[in-house]
């Protein structure tokens, strides 16, 4: 009885699928039999046929859903429809269930604090990289590993405490990138479009710098002695990374060609010029060559085209002027250069600029000129490990946030995955014991990824039902943005949902899609990590991590100064009150 109403429903829709998905026959009619009705092809056959037609996962996923949760296949000769929303037979079993929860607490029983200083700190910042990011990510990642999705761990998953954080900024429910630069990075909520200042600093009011300007932790890492590095897909001027040494009241003005005449007479500077004269840095991976050499300057990658030379007016090539002043600082454009700077012992300090602005997407760069966000990570890691007294280490995968802006929700994902990628290359190169690693975002977007989709299907593809418009639509959809339909909403099928450079749709028309203002995720491990707990501010992340490395203010933190309580309990400390116990009695 169980197969009865399937059947039926196989039997009457027989005619209604035709040649797309008729079990025996091919999409040409030519008679060659799909997998799904070859009998003991197993589950393996049947996802590895799907994966390569992704154009009728729509029709299965539909079909899966009036089926219901059979759990088999229907047999063959009379049409076999595979189940692919389930996780297989074992899944089934509430042992499986059992194990799995019972292992995770005993991880979790066996989870002590590091009450131990930091020598080394590391901040991976997913720029937009918001709760349904991080889900999305995972479901990528494991589909991209032939896996059904969420069931595949991150490397993020893997961090022991876990804490929310506010993003909002001083002015703004809903941030920017500047202002929380400044909270997570520095200890100050500022407002929006504003870096590395107070509150009390106006945007684009140059005269309310002086005396408004907070630390970044990279700063006063590099005061205590420690090797300091940026590291990023997006140009180096930009919001995020320039909250490490920069005090500006607009974000944008990346060189002194994007500065008002006004504000460069009152003396404020541009974020290039600030990136080599506020901090010593070490080592700076990313784009912007554009900001940093004079107007006119050809640049090395694309000399042809006059649209990406220097824009700089001061005549000033900051570049030469960095290496000028710093012994065994070495420049490079390209990863052939930096993999060779990364292995020369000599090398103390590296810049590397690999575009004119940001990076190309993961997914579109020069795999031969460009390094990924891994290897750029990888190369200044062996760079600042030389430094006995340890480094802080500034990561972002900048460029997922542009994906969502761009309404490209594959763009944004295929970044994430490479910024977890980075994340679990850092936690193979260094030790946990002496490494605080801390990863967060500054702010969401308006993402999200509903529809009731089939576990198995892509997260680019469709829901499983029609719209009341009798229409498909994407699992993943925006609140608004560019990819708003207009007022007559398009039909979607799986091979445009699957195209790299498809535009969701969105419910509001904006040329760029909007950030969004819940809470985002902090995730760390390694010595004081568990500091990061419940839900706190956003500048709370700079201070916990100040207090890790015992760095200013916190220079006589606890660690430092006393015998910290051991977290590994002995025997006898134990045995303690039940010995106390015993001599009462």
């Amino acid at each position: 009885m169980r197969l009865l109403v399937p059947l039926t429903l196989c039997l009457g829709l027989w005619a209604e699928l035709g040649a797309a998905v008729i079990p025996g026959r091919n999409r040409d009619g030519d008679g060659d039999r799909h997998p799904w009705c070859q009998c003991g092809g197993g589950l393996a056959a049947h996802r590895a046929w799907l994966s390569r037609s992704r154009d009728i996962q729509h029709w299965n996923g539909a079909l899966c859903l009036l089926f219901g949760d059979i759990g088999q296949v229907l047999p063959c000769g009379v049409g076999v429809l595979l189940l692919f929303g389930s996780g297989g037979e074992e899944e089934e079993d509430p042992t499986f269930w059992n194990r799995k929860a019972a292992a995770a607490l005993d991880a979790t029983l066996k989870i002590e604090p590091r009450m131990t200083e930091a020598k080394n700190l590391i901040i991976f910042l997913g720029d937009g990289f918001g709760v349904p990011s991080i889900t999305a990510t995972r479901i990528l990642k494991g589909q991209l590993k032939g896996n059904l999705g969420p069931e595949t761990p991150l490397a993020l998953d893997s961090f022991p405490y876990v804490a929310l954080s506010k993003t909002y900024n001083v002015d703004r429910v809903v941030p920017d990138s500047a202002g929380t630069a400044t909270a997570y990075l520095c200890g100050v909520k500022g407002n929006y479009n504003t870096v590395g200042l107070s509150a009390a600093a106006r945007y684009g009011q140059c005269n309310t710098t002086e005396g408004n300007e907070v630390i970044s932790v990279l700063e006063r890492a590099r005061n205590a002695g420690k090797a300091v590095g940026i590291v990023t897909t997006t140009r180096v001027q930009h919001a995020s990374p320039s909250g490490t040494y920069a005090h500006v009241v607009n974000r944008n003005w990346y060189a002194d060609a994007s500065m008002p005449a006004e504000a460069i007479a009152q003396g404020c500077k541009d974020i290039a010029w600030q990136l080599v004269h506020n901090v010593d840095i070490n080592v700076i991976l990313g784009g912007g060559r554009i900001y940093m050499t004079p107007a006119g300057t050809p640049d090395p990658e694309y000399p042809e085209y006059s649209s990406v030379n220097g824009i700089r007016n001061d005549g000033q090539n900051l570049i030469d002027k960095w290496l000028s002043e710093r012994q065994g600082a070495r420049y490079v454009w390209n990863k052939t250069e930096m993999l060779a700077a990364a292995a020369d012992t000599s090398v103390t300090y590296l810049m590397g600029l690999f575009e004119p602005m940001d990076m190309k997407y993961e997914m579109l760069h020069n795999s031969t000129l460009d390094p990924s966000l891994t290897e750029m990570t990888e190369a200044a890691i062996n760079i600042l490990r030389r430094n006995p007294n340890g480094f802080y280490l500034f990561v972002e995968g900048g460029r997922i946030d542009h994906g969502h802006h761009e309404g490209m929700a594959q763009r944004a994902l295929t970044e994430a995955v490479e910024f977890d990628t980075a994340i679990e290359r850092a936690g193979e190169l260094l030790d946990e014991a002496d490494t605080l690693t801390v990863v967060t975002a500054d702010h969401s977007h308006v993402f999200s990824f509903g529809g009731y989709t089939l576990r198995g299907t892509s997260i680019f593809g469709l829901a499983p039902l029609q719209a009341i418009d009798q229409k498909n639509y994407t699992s993943i959809l925006y609140g608004n943005g560019p990819g708003y339909p207009g007022t007559t909403r398009p039909d979607v099928n799986s091979s445009i949902a699957e195209e790299f450079s498809y535009m969701q749709q969105a419910a509001v028309p904006l040329i760029s899609e909007t950030h969004g203002g819940e809470d985002v995720a902090i995730l760390a491990k390694g010595p004081m990590a568990y500091l990061f707990h419940g839900v706190q501010e956003q500048n709370y992340i700079a201070h916990a991590m100040a207090y890790a490395a015992c760095l200013e203010p916190y220079e006589n933190c606890r660690q430092r100064t006393s015998a910290a309580p051991s977290a590994h309990l002995t025997p006898l400390a134990l045995l303690l009150p039940a010995l106390l116990l015993c001599l009462f009695h």
